[in-house]
């Protein structure tokens, strides 16, 4: 019975250990960021998904920037993007807004939204569209297509905010697509904590991680870093 007793206690001490570990790692995980030392400029990109956020505490944490989404498809608004555009700017951060892309609506009308949401700031960081697959539309554009139809979006939205967009590319659509090679502007590529290597292109800035916790946001939120 001794020797029962004593396994089982040691089987007890392992499990709480092992419960350790994984606490551990998981804090490890959801609190790394690529070194400082490589990349000086790293911030974050939220929605209204994140809620409220309290933005001086973001900075003071070490974001740089926000890119906070305003728009998806051609009528979709983010509800707390007037909010959080406002903020990230009274908060002392550079800020940027995010269009989601629709594959199943004109670029035109996308642009168009885009545009009448988002004001022309001169200190504003160059505009971003986000392009994955989204749920609920099955459209699958052939290559020439979609090209032609982002760079309609590109120079309605550039001729707005007088910069070039960001393409952030996600990276099942570029396989797809090859939309880096054929589409001549910066690049915003995604990986969790390896740097991405999927576009034809160096990229600009790197989505490294989508579940970081930091303090001033409820939840994860993904963490960028701008190349150096």
């Amino acid at each position: 019975m001794r020797f029962l007793a004593s396994g089982t206690g040691r089987v007890a001490i392992g499990a709480v250990i092992l419960a350790l570990i994984g606490v551990l790692g998981w804090w490890v995980v959801t609190g790394w960021h690529p070194s400082r030392k490589t990349y000086v400029f790293q911030g974050i990109d939220v929605s209204d998904e994140q809620g409220a956020i309290r933005w001086p505490t973001i900075a003071a944490g070490g974001a740089d920037f926000a890119y906070v989404r305003a728009t998806m498809g051609a009528d979709g608004r983010d509800s707390r993007f007037a909010t959080n555009w406002a903020d990230v700017h009274a908060a002392g951060m550079r800020r940027g807004a995010l269009h989601i892309w629709s594959f199943c609506k004109p670029a035109a009308d996308q642009a168009n939204n885009f545009n009448t949401t988002v004001p022309r700031v001169d200190d504003a960081l160059p505009a971003a569209v986000l392009i994955q697959v989204s749920p609920g539309c099955t459209v699958q554009p052939d290559r020439a297509a979609l090209i032609a139809e982002i760079d309609r979006f590109a120079s309605m939205v550039e001729a707005h905010t007088g910069t070039p967009i960001l393409l952030k590319i996600a990276a099942p659509v570029e396989t797809q697509y090859e939309l880096s090679a054929a589409i001549q502007r910066p690049l915003w590529s995604m990986r969790n904590f390896i740097p991405p290597n999927y576009a034809a292109r160096p990229w600009r800035m790197w989505q490294a991680s989508d579940i970081r916790h930091i303090d001033g946001v409820n939840g994860p939120v993904r963490w960028n870093v701008v190349a150096p």
